[in-house]
């Protein structure tokens, strides 16, 4: 499966996004995964097998559990195929991090003047 068909679904997003904070176990990410999304225990399992076998996620046991961990090889991989596309979002993300700079400085100084009057 192509990096960007296991991206594409919005439950494997958000393991993935939950997972960037660390490992967790199977029963931790179906807990918040089948709260967030209505689908059963099974389905998430089979998220977290996709993410598995196209290399996104690794798994370890520990005991009965079983923790799941991102794979940032595969990010990576992914990330260097959107390069050739950054043409066309990173000017805007660049304008935007200037805009919110002048927006904190302004604040910064408003601040320092209310105080020195």
């Amino acid at each position: 499966m192509h990096a960007l068909d296991v991206l594409g679904d919005p439950v494997r997003r958000r393991i993935l996004e939950l997972l960037a904070d660390g490992e967790r176990s199977a029963g931790e990410i179906g807990g918040v995964v089948s709260a967030e999304f209505a689908i059963s225990q099974p389905a998430v399992s089979q998220h977290l097998r996709v993410l598995r076998d196209s290399a996104f996620t690794t798994v370890r046991s520990q005991g009965t559990r079983r923790l799941y961990a991102v794979d940032p090889s595969t990010l990576e991989a992914a990330d260097a195929w959107f390069e050739p596309f950054r043409r066309f979002w990173q000017p805007k993300l660049d304008a935007l991090g200037t805009e919110l700079a002048r927006g904190r400085r302004a604040e910064r100084l408003r601040t320092q003047s209310d105080k020195e009057q």
